[in-house]
């Protein structure tokens, strides 16, 4: 049954174009018709021609260590891949970026290999590994640094484990989607990605989330994942964070339910099962324009 479904989601990617041989070099021009980016770049060539609506960003933790389990940690599988497929399947195209550049690894609970057997019905995932352009693409990410947003119409934040240490305090990252939500390109995070919020600001000193109604990985949630490991697994709570921020809304709803939340230009997703509903979020506020 296994090799049944592999082969189905192989074939529905192949039917997207999704393989090496529609990845072309693009060369890109700024305003004086000179080079400005020294990153080449893959585009997106649709089989039929057809060509990309734009050009969207997706960012991931780089490898990390939990101070809690010494696990090692990174982003979540679905939280890329599930965005991934929404943003193809409408036609744009997606750089994969991570904190520090270079490869990057998956939660192994969100690996729907692992043994543990926790995601093994993530077949989107489960296509998605069986693609050389992928995985050559989770080896070879871009530093956030190396990123010229304008470039991009969109940005996207992968949760994981990762991000409660590698987003939440990086200057860098939280510029980056600073410059990218007061542009107002559509700018969104999911799960624990959204530990970032808690302390990015806007170019006038505050913060982004002021005024703004999001959501987030939950309490509710957390105690699951922590009874389900028999250990505290995250050093901190992104609902416990957002609740004590004055002048913002953070609201959650049923523990692992698809949520998301669009106020203005920035959506949010509350965890791994909202990652689809958010890209698509992104991709209705791109067409809105």
């Amino acid at each position: 049954m296994r090799t049944k479904i592999r082969i189905a989601i192989v074939a529905g990617l192949l039917a997207l174009g999704c393989t090496d041989q529609h990845a072309q070099p693009v060369s890109v021009k700024n305003q004086a018709g000179t080079s400005k980016n020294p990153i080449e770049l893959k585009q997106y060539v649709h089989p039929h021609g057809v060509e990309a609506k734009g050009r969207i960003l997706m960012v991931a933790s780089s490898p990390a260590i939990s101070d809690q389990t010494g696990w090692p940690i990174g982003f979540w599988a679905a939280e890329l891949t599930h965005p991934l497929f929404v943003f193809q399947e409408a036609g744009y195209e997606v750089d994969l970026a991570s904190t520090m550049g270079g490869e990057i690894r998956m939660d192994s609970y969100s690996d729907p290999t692992d043994p543990s057997g926790y995601s093994a019905s993530d077949v989107i995932s489960l296509g998605f590994m069986q693609m050389p352009w992928f995985n050559e693409m989770l080896k070879n990410t871009k530093s956030i640094k190396e990123v010229d947003p304008e470039l991009y119409d969109a940005i996207f934040l992968v949760g994981g484990q990762g991000p409660m240490y590698t987003f939440r305090g990086n200057p860098d990252l939280e510029m980056l989607f600073a410059g990218f939500y007061e542009s107002g390109k559509p700018s969104s995070a999911v799960c624990h990605s959204t530990t970032l919020l808690l302390e990015a600001k806007k170019s006038n000193g505050e913060l982004l989330v002021t005024g703004k109604k999001w959501t987030g990985f939950a309490n509710s949630e957390e105690d699951f994942a922590d009874q389900a490991v028999g250990q505290k697994i995250q050093p901190y709570r992104i609902e416990d964070e957002a609740r004590g921020i004055e002048g913002t809304e953070f609201v959650v709803s049923d523990p692992f339910s698809s949520y998301v939340i669009a106020d203005g230009n920035l959506v949010t997703g509350q965890q791994q099962n909202s990652g689809a509903a958010a890209a698509k979020l992104v991709v209705l506020l791109l067409e809105a324009k």
